[in-house]
């Protein structure tokens, strides 16, 4: 991945370089046609993906969340903002109909001088419609049209981050329930060590040192109980937020130790990459850049519109109705006006430089991501088991310390430092398991949506 495909992904990039008109020190980053997620926007998260780990609670939790998260329905009404805003840049290119319907009364004397009152109704439609002949609204609707799209993508970064955040969350509740259970059996086990160096304190066998040292630590023990209780309240709390939900218990699956997640295959394409939603957002935020630019430099040029009226005036001293009508055209070009329209073209150049920057900027950030996630499911994988061997020597020599201390071939204190080194070494490995789970989940998050034999080999074609 690292050799073949990231360069694969670096060439694609480069390629979205080109000229383009713009102001001196303008950014040239100009996505092509094919640079499009491959699924596009609007996709559903693979579901096939977390079935991968073998838990159907896993895949019920972020199925729930996709459905009832708030950031999510947030995100959906950004999109139909942005739709309804892209409808009226499009409405403002077709003609403007309008209908009136004046009405006039008039209390006047005749040529005997008597008073009398005249009646008038005159309706009237007007149309009026702007040429654009410099495509000034043409670049104002492509622009909310590509807000629009870029919305979308929004849409999805967030459904994407939200049901990584699941997996990340329930992986570390897991995490914690094996905590709490090495906890409670280490709780145990200290205990059972107290209760013989109680009964070895009364008879006189040994002294009272080491009775305190093996209160101590059961007392330390006893303190991890709570604390992952606690933390495991907290876990089920912001799990209850993510899926829309009060707070109160999640229901619990396979243990930490049985989830398996799917193989990552050699060669993983980094065309995989064009899936992900924030890199389609920046595309289509540059795309609208791009079209305000170019609405705002249409704006220094002449705007050119045509009206016309057409209506009829009935009125009580007329014997028949009238027909009226108007048609006229008009071009309004800027004179003065301060430098404004100069300086909008000007900050709309700045921000199309700012969205180009921003778009390459998530490239290279898709990089990062998928190196460190690819790295931490190699290293975390390493560590692991590396900790497994530490672990099982450690017990292998709490073991023999036990046994030696209950001979009486050795002192409390061999026994004592068995005890703590293997609890630390069941906590580190709790710990490194859960990391490695959540690389996968980061790396499946890097690509924006997992991978399948099918995604691999259609990029590889």
């Amino acid at each position: 991945m690292r050799a073949t495909g990231l360069l694969a992904l670096a060439a694609t990039l480069a390629a979205c370089a080109g000229p383009r008109t713009s102001p001196p020190g303008a950014a040239a980053v100009v996505p092509p046609p094919a640079w499009r997620t491959a699924l596009g926007p609007g996709q559903p998260i693979r579901a096939d993906w977390w079935q991968a780990f073998g838990d159907p609670v896993l895949t019920g939790l972020v199925d729930r969340a996709l459905a009832d998260n708030d950031d999510l329905a947030i995100a959906v009404a950004r999109i139909e903002q942005a739709r309804a805003t892209a409808r009226v840049a499009r409405a403002q290119r077709t003609p403007e109909t309008s209908l009136g319907v004046p009405t006039s009364e008039a209390r006047t004397l005749d040529a005997f001088a008597n008073p009398y009152t005249a009646f008038g109704v005159s309706p009237e439609v007007s149309v009026s419609y702007d040429l654009d002949l410099f495509g000034r609204l043409r670049a104002s609707s492509a622009a909310a049209r590509a807000q629009a799209l870029a919305s979308v993508g929004a849409r999805d970064a967030v459904r994407l981050a939200v049901a990584s955040a699941v997996a990340t969350g329930y992986i570390g509740l897991r995490a914690l329930d094996l905590r709490l259970e090495v906890a409670r059996q280490t709780l145990a086990a200290r205990g059972e060590a107290l209760r013989i160096a109680r009964r070895r304190a009364e008879t006189g066998y040994t002294s009272n040192l080491e009775l305190r040292q093996a209160e101590g630590e059961y007392h330390a023990t006893e303190q991890l109980v709570p604390q992952a209780q606690l933390a495991i309240t907290r876990a089920e709390d912001s799990l209850n937020l993510l899926i829309g939900s009060v707070p109160g218990p999640i229901p619990r699956g396979l243990p930490l130790d049985r989830l398996q997640p799917p193989p990552v295959p050699d060669g993983l394409p980094a065309d995989l990459l064009r899936r992900r939603p924030d890199l389609y957002q920046a595309e289509q935020n540059l795309v609208a850049a791009d079209r305000s630019l170019d609405a705002a430099r249409a704006a220094l040029l002449p705007d050119v519109s045509l009206t016309g009226s057409v209506g009829v005036l009935f009125s009580t001293i007329l014997a028949n109705p009238i027909g009226v009508f108007s048609l006229g055209g008009s071009v309004l070009a800027p004179v003065f006006d301060g430098g404004r329209r100069r300086a909008q073209a000007d900050a709309s150049a700045a921000a199309r430089d700012q969205a180009a920057f921003a778009y390459r900027r998530a490239a290279i950030a898709a990089f990062r991501d998928v190196d460190d996630a690819l790295a931490g499911v190699q290293r975390s994988g390493q560590q692991a088991v590396a900790l497994t061997g530490q672990r099982d020597a450690l017990a292998a020599a709490l073991r023999n310390a036990s046994n030696r201390y209950r001979a009486g071939y050795s002192g409390y204190i061999d026994q004592l430092d068995a005890q703590r080194g293997l609890l630390s070494a069941q906590l580190a490995l709790v710990q490194a398991t859960a990391d490695r789970l959540d690389a996968y989940v980061a790396l499946y998050q890097a690509l924006g949506g997992g991978w399948s034999a099918a995604d691999v080999t259609a990029t590889r074609r």
